[in-house]
This record gives C-alpha cells, structure tokens and sequence, in this order.
C-alpha cells in the first residue's frame, strides 16, 4: 500500500518545490516507486505530459527526480493567470475553464473531487506520493474550500511537514505563528517541521530550533543549509533566472513579459557558462546584444501592448538594423509578425493588433489549443530537436514559407529573407545539447557546449545529498502513512 506525506510551507518562496524533488530523488534512490503531486499549482511555466495534457513544470522537474515521466495526475489543478483578476483553470491536463478569482471558490468542490481522484490513482502503482502544498496554510483566510493545503491533507488523510526560509528572516515567527492561527484540527495535522536556506554554520540555530519545538510541539526534522547549485535546476519563477555573466562573449536579451510563459526555453541557456542571459525588466530598455529572445506569453495580445509601452519595439528596431539576430517563441513569434488577429476575442475584445513586423506573418487565434510534445530536425544543421507546443492561433505568410524547422515531412517556424529574424511555436528546443550549439554557432556564439540534461540530473542527486546530510529522513520517512 502507497504512504504519503505532505511539505507546505509557512509562506510562498520557502522552497518547498526544491525540497520535493530532492525528497523524491533520495527516496527514489532507496529502490522506492516515489511520485509528487500537487494538488493545486499556479503557473504559466507549464509542462506537457506525453498524452497531451498539461501540468506545472516543477511537478515534471519532481518527476524527472523520481525517475518516470509526468503524468497530468501529479499536477491535476493548475491555474493559468491571464488577467490579475482572472486565471484558465485547467484540471487533469485540460481546459476546464477562464474564471474570475471571485467566482474559483464555486468550482472548489468539484476541483477537490478531481485531486482526489487523481491522487488516488498514482497511489495505485507507487509506493510513496510527496504532495506539495501551495503559499501556506497561514492564509486562514482561504481555509474555507481549501484544496491546495490544509483542505486537501484534511481530506486525503495525509500529514503534514511545515517549511520555514530563514533567509528571508524571521523564521520562528513564521513557524510559530502559523501553529498560533491554525484551528486545533489543522494544526495537529502537522508532524514535524524543518528550516530552509541557512547560510553558514546551521549548529548556530539550534537554540532556535528547540525554541520552535517547544512552542509547537512539532518535531524537528532539521535545518538545511543553502543549496549553491539551486540555480542548475529548472527555474520556477522568472525571477530566479540569473542575468549573470555580463562578461560573456555572447550576450542574449530577453524582455520579462508580464504574462510570459513557458520561460523553460531559458534555463539550457542560463546554464551556459558561453552565454550571457539577461532577462530584462519592463522600464528598462532593450541593452545592446547579439540575440534578442521574445518568450512565450499568457496573453500575446496585452503583452504586445506593453511591449510597445516600454519601448521595447524602438529597441528591436535598432538591434534589427544593427544586424542583430531575432527569435521569438510562441507568443514571442506571433508578435513578431505583421498583425495578430482575435475574432473571438479569445484573449479580450475581438480585433485585430498590427504586430512587430520583422517577419511576414499573420496569426489568428483560434479556440483550439495546440497541446503536443514534437520532435522535428534543425534544417540547417540536421539535428534533431525535441519539444513542445502549447498555444492558441495558427501563424502563415510567406516568411513561414521559409521555416527553418521539419515536423513529419513538413516545414515549420518561419524566417525573414535573411535569417536573422526567426519564430516557431515549439517550446524546450534549447534542452537538447546539439541543437544549442549548432543554432548558436550560426549567430557566432563560441565554446564548449553545456551538457545541460546531464547537469540536472547531476544536480538532482547533489540535491538529494544535500538533504540527507541535514534532514532525519528516518523520521520523514516515518511522518508518511498509509493512503486510506
């Protein structure tokens, strides 16, 4: 019979999704059939499951940890944000719905029924399922129809394992203050407890330790220190993509989007001691490099819009007639086009937008999602690519003419006259180690290619390492019960 145990977090950021994937390596490396699941996720970064649905990232980042492909019931909610009020709500691996954040709460019964369907199918064929909460359990708040932490542990029988970050400070004051506001019930749900990201001699918390276990009567698991090679792993916010390496010999420029999505097509790149990934905020301008990368959006259209605010069209211009080389994923591809076309006002009003015009292109978006993992070869250098689409609309014009890509026979992505300008929908080509070096070879980049799948991999296991050498996984283990 499967066990499970279930890592919630004092506050959003302590790194519990970090923490999953290093537990699920170590436990899978004790011979244990491991699985995540995370009941509710809110992501853009999302991930493509070979039977064609979608789910967040870093579940199949934790299932790459346990060794087995992503499934859509390891993730079996995932909230899209298009809006600030508003989110596409899509359940096992497929489009349920776009709500307003006020109107969620009427799906949350319906929701709880699909995460426990889902989870009680991966117990079917596992030993051991480590569930990943969302933000915390402290926002009382949102208690009421939980499903993403207190709600659905109550309801799966699972217990429970509290992070706190101690870098940010503060961490006995989120511990204990998340057992002040909790009910009885919820709080003797949870088991033990641990601290995150401790910089330096972690002996020197161990007073705060006993403080924390005192006031709470939880047991401690352990205090694990800063995780360096963090940074190797696929990021899960935008935000932990490192700009570093100004002094690179090839500089890449990507503009932060507000709904950029599927920022994975960064990581292979950031990796990548040649290269110098930048990823710029929106009111800074576009800095002088040899590739411009316009990512994925949630929202193509009002990101385009925004584009244009900043600037950033005055800046792709001037890199453009510098001779400077363009790629625009997805999103970024269908605005690199002549105009954008919404005549079911898919992404708000119907319309039509004129887009950035560097390749002769028009998109118009269409109900159907394109949910699909590919596999196509790099016409100019034959190397094979591996991927994914996920994205609304169908681009054509002569400039698609010139795809640079062949799928199955046929030729896709599009490029200007010159090559310089490029786009396709397939998101994930940078992961593979041939093609990154033969595209960037193209555009002058030099030096030894990463072996980027082998370093997360690699990774995984220093991760999982990492936490055994500071956490009682005995007692982890122990925490974990039987799936009822």
């Amino acid at each position: 019979m499967a066990r499970a145990i279930m890592i919630q977090g004092a506050g959003s950021n302590v790194g519990k999704s970090m923490l999953v994937a290093g537990i699920c390596r170590h436990f899978a490396r004790q011979g244990l059939r491991v699985r995540p699941f995370k009941p509710q996720n809110m992501s853009n970064n999302a991930a493509v499951t070979a039977d064609g649905g979608e789910i967040g990232r870093a579940q199949a980042l934790q299932a790459m940890a346990c060794g087995v492909e992503p499934v859509v019931d390891m993730n079996p909610v995932l909230l899209k944000p298009e809006t600030d009020t508003g989110s596409q709500v899509i359940v096992q691996g497929q489009r349920l719905a776009t709500v307003r954040a006020r109107d969620y709460a009427a799906l949350k019964p319906q929701l709880l029924a699909a995460c426990l369907d889902s989870f009680r199918r991966l117990a079917r064929d596992c030993d051991l399922i480590v569930v990943e909460g969302a933000g915390s359990p402290a926002e009382i708040n949102l208690r009421a129809g939980d499903i993403a932490n207190m709600g659905f542990a109550q309801a799966a029988g699972v217990p429970v394992v509290l992070v706190g970050d101690i870098d940010r400070g503060g961490v006995i004051a989120q511990l204990v203050g998340t057992r002040a506001v909790l009910d009885a019930g919820d709080s003797d749900r949870i088991k033990g407890f641990l601290v995150n990201k401790f910089r330096g001699d972690v002996t020197l918390f161990d007073d705060g330790t006993r403080q924390i276990a005192a006031r709470t009567g939880w047991t401690a698991l352990g205090t694990v220190p800063w995780f360096a090679d963090a940074w190797r792993l696929p990021a899960e916010d935008i935000m932990d993509i490192r700009s570093s390496r100004r002094d690179a010999p090839f500089r890449i420029a990507v503009p932060c989007l507000n709904r950029i999505a599927n920022f994975d097509d960064l990581d292979p790149l950031s990796a990548d001691s040649a290269l110098s990934v930048e990823v710029i905020a929106p009111g800074r301008p576009l800095p002088v490099c040899d590739l411009i990368l316009i990512p994925g959006s949630k929202s193509t259209i009002a990101d385009l819009a925004s584009f244009r605010a900043n600037g950033w069209d005055i800046d792709l211009a001037s890199h453009h007639r510098r001779g400077g080389h363009v790629l625009g994923i997805c999103g970024g591809y269908q605005m690199l086009g002549r105009t954008i076309a919404d005549p079911d006002g898919l992404e708000g009003a119907p319309g039509e937008i004129a887009g950035l015009g560097l390749l002769d292109v028009a998109t118009i978006m269409q109900p159907r999602k394109h949910l699909a993992r590919v596999t196509a070869t790099d016409i100019d250098s034959g190397t094979r690519v591996d991927g994914y689409e996920i994205h609304l609309g169908v681009t054509t014009g002569p400039d698609a003419d010139r795809g640079w890509l062949r799928r199955d026979g046929v030729v896709v992505g599009a490029a200007s006259g010159d090559g310089r300008v490029r786009g396709c929908y397939l998101h994930g080509l940078f992961a593979g180690d041939a093609f990154r070096a033969a595209y960037l070879a193209r555009l002058g980049a030099t030096g030894a290619p990463t072996q980027y799948g082998n370093g997360v991999e690699t990774t995984l296991d220093a991760l999982a390492d990492h936490l055994a050498a500071a956490l009682d996984m005995d007692a982890l283990s122990r925490i974990a019960v039987d799936i009822r």
